[in-house]
């Protein structure tokens, strides 16, 4: 894990830092603001406010979090304050600089990372505001610009106690100063690139910015005369007050929903609306928090995408129809299609029936029209499902399956399962609807995929597990050990005496000898344990959730060395083969990767080998 390097300045941005009197101190309102802010509009489940001492980085506000500091050196905030830029990092198990940070490989877990350093007046980082995320994602510009606004929130916080320290006040604010403190916090508003207001318990506007006003189109002192009542949409105010009610309540934390603004000029604007409640001493709603974002461009590019969509399905119905009139022609093509195609009417009765259909599904068309498709084909625990999504289309005409290609299980006449490719559509004819269904079996295809999938994991001769799932199953089982804080262990298990068998027996008794000492193998093992055979004569048995580093394991691989030692009957004889195992050990913590446990359990193996064979290592000290 290469530590960030160490700043050119630090010396006089310790200095600085210890003045500003923030460190150690207890939490502010002036900044948990912000870091539930950053949570809020970003999404986020971890929010902070670093600073970045000698040998630590300490959390003067944090959101979602317990720790209250961690080491300097595992600190992502100490390579963001070496940049003149936020620092954003998309994955950090990606991230060469990150990868193996204990933060990183255990709690919090840390995959997305952003954070804007937060300077002095003279340009010293001495910390960041920082969003953290358990998942991989990417940050937008507009999430961008919000951390960016409510960083500088809090530098200017920062930069006013900055010259409260240069003027030698440096003893605890009095109420006054706090208030005024909460004042500046308040004016900062006005900076930023959304839409942030104060509202009374009322409705009234007690503070607005800037950007509130461009987007509704009032000044700050027409609006004190207004409530929010006065300038939301008729159709969306009583969903505003039932989730305000809930709000008050205590029901809800915030809440957040989509809504219209009536601007100055009647026109209608659209935001995005969040709505947090600050308390005074006594638990008495003082004022709502608002934060407002601007989506009317969003909005029209769903009206102008809706419109094509509309458009493009209205020629869609048009040709529909024609070929509906044509309507000799189009039965002759649905009688001959390859696929199945069957007509469904609005109570999910069959009305076609084709002749693909009948060959597929073992129904004959006079056998299947005028029954509910549900009798037919659909398997009866999913008969319900089916009658639901028909009632929830036909009075809703919301629908997860028209219109799309997935697959589904189906039934045939004599009971036997298959898969089939659906692609479903409706029609609406004279007023009533009718459903159409092409049904493509390819329960075939699956097969062959699932068996693909299987050969590609299997050792076909033995059936167990082969080199692929063992790389594929060792990084999860090592995630596993680390969030149960248990070990695991790799054996490394060569055969004895394996190539006598096949010079004195022959090959193919060679193949009997493997496949009962696959056997053997998960008979010794528990059932949470995994065997797999790698090539020749080379097994590997993975253990996990054991107690005991290295104990466990070798108790298990005498197990497996007596097990194997029993002789192995070929045609009237017998066959016998022994067993050295090398052990490999992952701990907690451990930065070993999956081909380092094999490396090592393989060197170990060899060991084994050359101390007689029949042996295990290495040996108890």
């Amino acid at each position: 894990m290469p530590a960030a390097s160490t700043p050119p300045d630090e010396t006089e941005r310790l200095q600085m830092l210890r003045s500003l009197d923030l460190l150690d101190t207890e939490e502010e309102e002036v900044f948990d603001r912000v870091t539930r802010l950053v949570s809020r509009l970003l999404n986020v489940p971890i929010a902070l406010f670093s600073l970045v001492d000698d040998n630590r980085q300490w959390f003067k506000s944090r959101i979602g979090l317990e720790a209250r500091e961690t080491p300097r050196e595992q600190a992502f905030c100490g390579h963001a304050l070496l940049q003149d830029r936020p620092l954003v990092v998309p994955d950090a198990s990606n991230d060469a600089r990150f990868a193996d940070n204990p933060l990183v490989t255990g709690a919090p877990n840390i995959r997305f990372y952003a954070g804007v350093p937060i300077r002095t007046s003279g340009g010293l980082a001495i910390g960041t505001l920082c969003a953290i995320d358990a998942q991989a994602r990417v940050l937008t510009a507009d999430e961008l610009c919000i951390m960016i606004d409510l960083a500088d929130i809090v530098q200017k916080e920062v930069q006013y106690r900055e010259r409260l320290a240069v003027a030698g006040r440096h003893a605890l604010r009095s109420e006054a100063v706090l208030s005024a403190s909460e004042a500046r916090f308040r004016s900062i508003f006005d900076l930023a690139s959304i839409g942030i207001a104060l509202v009374g318990p009322s409705g009234g506007w007690i503070s607005v910015n800037d950007s509130l006003c461009r987007t509704i189109g009032y000044s700050p002192e027409e609006l004190q005369r207004l409530t929010f009542q006065d300038v939301t949409h008729p159709d969306d105010l009583d969903l505003d007050l039932d989730l305000l009610r809930k709000l008050r309540a205590g029901e809800l934390d915030q809440y957040q929903l989509e809504k219209r603004y009536i601007r100055k000029d009647g026109g209608v604007v659209w935001v995005n609306l969040n709505v947090s409640k600050k308390l005074n001493e006594r638990g008495e709603i003082e004022y709502f928090i608002s934060v407002i974002k601007d989506i009317s461009a969003q909005k029209d590019a769903e009206r102008a995408l809706n419109a094509l969509h509309a458009d493009l399905e209205a020629r869609v119905a048009e040709r529909t129809r024609e070929l509906h009139e044509r309507g000799l022609e189009l039965r002759s093509v649905i009688e001959n299609a390859n696929d199945a195609y069957i007509g469904l009417d609005e109570a999910g009765a069959v009305t076609v029936w084709n002749r693909a259909a009948e060959q597929t599904f073992g129904y004959s068309a006079l056998e299947a029209v005028g029954r509910p498709l549900e009798t037919l084909i659909i398997p009866a625990a999913l008969g319900g499902a089916h009658r639901d999504g028909m009632l929830r289309y036909l009075t809703s005409g919301n629908s997860e399956v028209l219109g799309k290609r997935i697959e589904v299980p189906a039934v045939r006449k004599d009971g036997s399962a298959l898969t089939v490719e659906l692609r479903m559509n409706v029609l609406d004819l004279h007023g009533r609807k009718t459903f159409s269904a092409f049904l493509h079996d390819i329960s075939e295809r699956k097969q062959d995929e699932a068996r693909r999938e299987y050969e590609s994991r299997h050792d076909m001769l033995t059936g167990l597990l082969n080199r692929r799932a063992l790389l594929e199953t060792l990084p999860i089982a090592q995630l596993r050990a680390a969030r149960n804080g248990k070990s695991m262990a790799l054996l490394f298990i060569d055969l004895d005496g394996f190539k006598a068998v096949n010079d004195d027996f022959g090959h193919d008794a060679g193949d009997t000898v493997l496949r009962a000492v696959a056997a053997r193998l998960q008979e010794v093992v528990r059932k949470t344990d995994s065997v797999f055979r790698l090539a020749g004569d080379e097994f590997t048995v993975l253990l996990e959730s054991m107690s005991d580093t290295y104990g466990d394991a070798r108790q298990v691989a005498h197990k497996i060395i007596a097990e194997l030692g029993h002789p192995v009957a070929i045609d009237g004889a017998a066959a016998q083969v022994g067993a050295s195992i090398g052990v490999a050990v992952f701990t907690p913590g451990a930065s070993a990767g999956p081909e380092d446990l094999i490396k090592e359990a393989d060197r170990q193996m060899y060991e084994a080998k050359r101390a007689g064979k029949g042996t295990v290592f290495p040996q108890p000290e």
